[in-house]
C-alpha cells in the first residue's frame, strides 16, 4: 500500500482499523456500542471512504494502495480482537512471543520472495522503529485492552494516525486535495466523540474466582496478603457479589451485559 500511495493518505486510512475493531469486538465478544460509539464509527467509515475515493481519482495506482491499506487494518483489527483474551497474562511475555513469531514469519516470507538484506544502517533503524513502533506499543496496548476492552483502545487508537499524517506533512509530503481534509476532519470527529465518552450506570458483579493481573487501588481487589503487594500482580482470588455506580470500561470485571 504505501508503494503505491503517500504517507498522509496511507496514515489516515489506518483510522479504519479503529472501525474494524469495534466491528468485531461486538461481533466476537459482545462489547457493547452506544450511540456515540455509533456515530464515532460512522464518522471514520466516510472518512475512510472518502480517502479510498480520493486514492482511486488520483490514480488507478494510488486506489489499489488505499485498498492495500484497508486490508491491512483489517488484519491488525482482528489480531487486536482475537488476541484480547492475552491482555490479561503478562505483556512483556505476550510481546516475546508475538514478536518472535512474527520476526520468523517475516523472514520466511522474505527469503522466499528473495528479499535482499538491508545494510547496517538500515537495519539498525529498522531495529529501533521495531522496538518502539510494535514492542512498547504493543505491550501498552495489551495494558490498554484490560482495561476497557478492545472495541474502545481500537477507537482511541485511532489518534495515531494524525500523527503519521502530520509527520509525512512536515517531511514534504502535499498529496491529496479537498476530499483528504474533508476526510481528515471526519475521521477528527470519530476520535474525538470516543475521547470524550462517559460510561457510568448501575452494574451487578456476581461471585467469582480468578486468576488475572490486578492491582490494589481499583476499587475491586480489596482482599488480603499477609504481605502488601508492590504494584501489579497476579495469583488465584475470590470476589464477593456487589451491586454499584462508578465509571467504568470493559475490563475483566465490567463485560456485563447492556
Amino acid at each position: 500500500g504505501l508503494q503505491r500511495t503517500s504517507g498522509v493518505l496511507a496514515s489516515l486510512l489506518l483510522n479504519l482499523e479503529a472501525l474494524f475493531t469495534v466491528t468485531l469486538a461486538r461481533l466476537i465478544w459482545s462489547e457493547p456500542i452506544g450511540p456515540r460509539v455509533a456515530a464515532a464509527v460512522a464518522a471514520t467509515l466516510a472518512g475512510g471512504a472518502l480517502l479510498i475515493v480520493d486514492g482511486r481519482a488520483t490514480s488507478a495506482a494510488a486506489g489499489w494502495g488505499a485498498l492495500a491499506v484497508v486490508l491491512a487494518t483489517l488484519g491488525w483489527a482482528a489480531d487486536g480482537v482475537i488476541g484480547r483474551p492475552l491482555s490479561e497474562r503478562d505483556p512483556s511475555q505476550v510481546v516475546l512471543a508475538k514478536g518472535a513469531v512474527g520476526a520468523l514469519l517475516s523472514f520466511a516470507l522474505a527469503r522466499g520472495w528473495g528479499e535482499a538484506w538491508p545494510v547496517s544502517a538500515a537495519s539498525v533503524a529498522l531495529v529501533a522503529c521495531g522496538a518502539v513502533g510494535y514492542g512498547a506499543s504493543l505491550r501498552m496496548y495489551l495494558q490498554a485492552q484490560r482495561a476497557v476492552g478492545a472495541a474502545r483502545t481500537g477507537t482511541v487508537f485511532a489518534a495515531a494516525p494524525f500523527i503519521g499524517a502530520s509527520v509525512a506533512w512536515a517531511m514534504g509530503e502535499r498529496a491529496g486535495g479537498p476530499a483528504t481534509i474533508a476526510a481528515a476532519l471526519l475521521c477528527a470527529v470519530g476520535v474525538a466523540l470516543q475521547l470524550t465518552e462517559g460510561h457510568d450506570h448501575m452494574h451487578t458483579h456476581m461471585p467469582v474466582a480468578h486468576d488475572h493481573a490486578h492491582r490494589h487501588d481499583d476499587g475491586h481487589h480489596d482482599h488480603h496478603h499477609d504481605e502488601p503487594p508492590d504494584g501489579e500482580h497476579a495469583h488465584p482470588h475470590a470476589h464477593d457479589g456487589v451491586t454499584h455506580t462508578h465509571a467504568h470500561g470493559e475490563d475483566s470485571h465490567h463485560r456485563h451485559e447492556h
